[in-house]
Formats: C-alpha cells, structure tokens, sequence
C-alpha cells in the first residue's frame, strides 16, 4: 500500500452514470489500474441504455467495483448524495467524486490523494496555474471561467475552480458539513459542497488537473441547467449579504449609535 492510502485510509470514488454504457467499463478500468487500492461506486440512475447492467457486470468480476442502482434520473447532487450515503455506511475515510465520460483521468488521481494530506478537501482544477481543458470551444472556456469568477466574487471564496466535479472529500469533512441539509440536486451542487465546507472552518486545497472533453456519449450539461445554477448561486450570494446587512443592523442599535456619537 502505498504512503498516501495507508496515512488516508481507505478510498471510494463515486461515479454517477445515466447512459453511459460506452464508458463505463473503459473509466472503471482505468481507475482500477491507475489506483489498484482505490474502490469504486457506480451511482446508475436507471440509465435506459444498459449501463447499470454492465456496471452489475463489472462488479461480479471485481469485489472492489460496487453499484448503486436508483429508480429515476433525479440530478447529479442527488446520486452523489444517495453515494456519499452509501460510502458513509461502508466505512471509507476517503470518498472521491468523478465523472464517468473520461474527463476527469484517472491516471491524475495521484495528485488530489497527495493534496489531502494536508486538506479537508481537494479539488481537481482547471483553472489554478498548471491545470488546462482539452477540446474545449473558447465560448464554453469563457462560460465556466466567468461562471466561477462570478461564484468567486458573489460568494466571496477564493476557490477558482468551484463547479469541478472531480475531488476527494475526507470522511471528516462530509460529516461536518451535515449533508442531510443539502437540497441542491443539479450541478450547482458543486459550488454548494465548496461553500459549505470552507464555511465549516475546512480547509480546500486546489491541485492541477489536465480536463479532456469527453469523445463518446452525450454531454449532461445544458443552457438550461447552467441557467438554473446561475439563479440559485445568485441567491445563495444576495441572502448571505442580507444576513450580513441584518446582522450588522442587530449588532449595532439605535443606543449604540447614540452612545458613539
């Protein structure tokens, strides 16, 4: 075992899937050579094309490969929640997060478990110095560049990747941010986990990753749900600078106003 797996302990990484039976077997594979002592979760939404089937399939023949299956396609948040659950159960001090399309490389997964040796979180980044996208067009480059600047300034953290979704959570951390809470069910879960955990006290630690677009299969991300993230980050950051305002106001009464003049 090595020095990172045997100071974190044991590693899951949830992989959420819906249609995606043209990759799931080729990301679990890779996992499973890149990092033989990680395991890995199959969260599978009912996927109508046969993913969940040969997830099942995959399993069989690994005992480190394990599938959750769900009745409908309810969001990514909520089959990340529904595997951090699981993963919770099972025991694991280490619960990773990653796309099933090949976007998040395996073969990096090296560097998030080297960064949470001394983080609560660690995030894969595309946008830290070192971290690049592969295959992108510049209009989805500018989007999610000026989507986390907006996360950044709106929401005052100084993470500069908050929508990634490939990262490593402590078991620690998970626990702490009280998960039990979390409503948001689409992408912008992601910015919400971030959030939570640096207003937790936690620390999160961004490290490099090379993002490749993925070439098989259909993309989940649409105008609609980055429009539906945009409003509920919107009004996360407009109530947190109304609590602050209220705030202030309660701290600083009429009588004291009057006593400091």
């Amino acid at each position: 075992m090595s020095e990172q797996h045997s100071t974190l302990g044991r590693t899951v990484m949830v992989i959420p899937t819906y249609n995606e039976a043209s990759n799931i077997a080729w990301i679990v594979e890779r996992v499973r050579i890149a990092q033989p002592q990680v395991d890995v979760l199959v969260v599978d939404d009912g996927s109508p094309d046969g993913t969940g089937a040969i997830a099942d399939g995959i399993a069989r023949a690994d005992p480190q490969v394990h599938v959750l299956h769900r009745t409908e396609k309810a969001g990514l948040g909520a089959a990340y929640l529904a595997g951090f659950a699981w993963a919770l159960e099972a025991g694991y001090d280490v619960i990773g997060e990653m796309d099933a399309d090949g976007s998040h490389q395996p073969e990096q997964l090296q560097r998030l478990l080297v960064g949470l040796r001394d983080a609560d979180l660690v995030i894969g980044s595309r946008w830290v110095p070192g971290g690049s996208v592969v295959n992108w067009p510049w209009q989805r480059e500018l989007l999610s560049r000026g989507g986390n600047l907006y996360v950044r300034v709106l929401l005052g953290i100084g993470v500069r990747d908050a929508t990634a979704g490939y990262r490593l959570f402590r078991r620690s951390t998970l626990e702490r941010i009280r998960l039990d809470e979390v409503r948001s069910t689409g992408y912008v879960f992601q910015t919400d986990l971030v959030t939570r955990t640096l207003q937790a006290g936690l620390t999160v630690r961004e490290v490099p990753i090379e993002f490749v677009e993925r070439v098989r299969g259909e993309s989940k991300m649409s105008g609609q749900v980055a429009l539906e993230s945009l409003k509920r980050i919107t009004w996360w950051g407009l109530r947190q600078r109304w609590h602050a305002v209220k705030g202030h106001a309660q701290v600083t009464s009429p009588r004291e106003l009057q006593q400091t003049r």
